[in-house]
């Protein structure tokens, strides 16, 4: 029998602090009104300054583990997606693989922006389908609060923090991974980017060390590739749009949530939609919200569930899975 690898476990976190469109209109030319309006936006978890993107991992990877019915030395794979990793080096895997207590293994980061949950995912079946690993620990953690020009209204009030993980197991049964779909186009690098780095600095002006962001053409980009990512990813399979269970998209913007639901069909009781209190998460964005809907029983075991994501590179991609 085939082996497919399976979400065993989920997990997530948010730090404590809250910060709402109000909080934000006190300091910005901006308003409750304007930011909902664009975005779905209401509020969202901000770090501490002594809170870091390997910190909410842990916290978020425990309660998968947990929930998984594990203890961390059953984990044999660790793979992190973020884009705000605690240190340059080393990864935040590997200091998570240490503070979990796991076996020796491997771990390492992903680094595909808003993406980059579903590319650690697909990374981690392939370790599990070629019986390389067993029990995979997939996280997704941003402190993107660090990395944003909190006088700039246009990209401040669409980012938050916060983590969410799965555990992804081996498995015979019928649940599982069915098919996943990665994809790249650097030609739109600078519709969304961080332009200074460590290697290289574009200018001296403090401000290309935050997020830069052409907001309606990545929408329309966006737009664009998500609505074709559906039938990439059931091509070749037994299943259609039509028996999506549940939408599990990256956090956004309600808009582009909207659009790509009407898009497949599927009423927005179909979507699992966090963004009006957590904002945009990047790779957190769709293990958290993930979490939060199998907490709240919208999501339940037999479950057909599509996930798809989009962000800065541009890139993109989707999976296809039965909880």
């Amino acid at each position: 029998m085939t082996t497919r690898s399976y979400i065993q476990g989920t997990g997530s976190y948010l730090p404590k602090t809250i910060v709402t469109n109000e909080d934000l209109s006190k300091t910005l030319d901006t308003s409750d009104e304007w930011i909902v309006s664009r975005t779905g936006i209401s509020q969202r978890h901000i770090a501490g300054d002594n809170e870091s993107t390997s910190d909410m991992a842990e916290h978020a990877a425990r309660l998968a583990i947990a929930d998984a019915g594990l203890t961390p030395d059953a984990i044999d794979l660790i793979i992190v997606a973020t884009t705000t990793p605690t240190h340059i080096f080393p990864s935040c895997a590997s200091g998570l693989q240490k503070r979990l207590g796991t076996q020796v293994c491997p771990a390492f980061d992903v680094q595909a922006v808003c993406s980059g949950f579903i590319y650690a995912l697909d990374i981690a079946d392939k370790y599990i389908k070629t019986n390389q690993a067993k029990h995979a620990l997939v996280v997704g953690s941003e402190t993107m609060s660090k990395i944003l020009n909190w006088s700039d209204r246009n990209t401040c009030v669409l980012f938050g923090d916060g983590a969410g993980a799965v555990v992804l197991s081996a498995s015979e049964s019928e649940e599982g991974l069915i098919s996943s779909k990665l994809y790249a186009d650097g030609a739109f690098k600078e519709l969304l980017w961080v332009p200074n780095g460590v290697s290289y600095q574009h200018s001296d002006e403090r401000i290309d060390d935050y997020i830069q962001m052409s907001g309606s053409e990545v929408f329309k980009v966006a737009v664009s590739k998500l609505r074709d990512l559906v039938e990439q990813v059931t091509a070749g399979t037994d299943y259609g749009s039509h028996q999506i269970d549940k939408l599990v998209p990256h956090q956004a913007n309600i808009r582009i949530i909207k659009a790509v639901a009407e898009k497949l069909h599927l009423p927005m009781e179909k979507v699992v939609s966090t963004v009006a209190l957590h904002a945009n998460t990047s790779a957190a964005s769709i293990p958290l919200a993930l979490d939060c809907a199998v907490k709240a029983k919208q999501i339940k075991r037999g479950d057909l569930l599509f996930m798809e994501a989009f962000g800065g590179g541009f890139t993109w991609g989707g999976a296809l899975l039965r909880f």
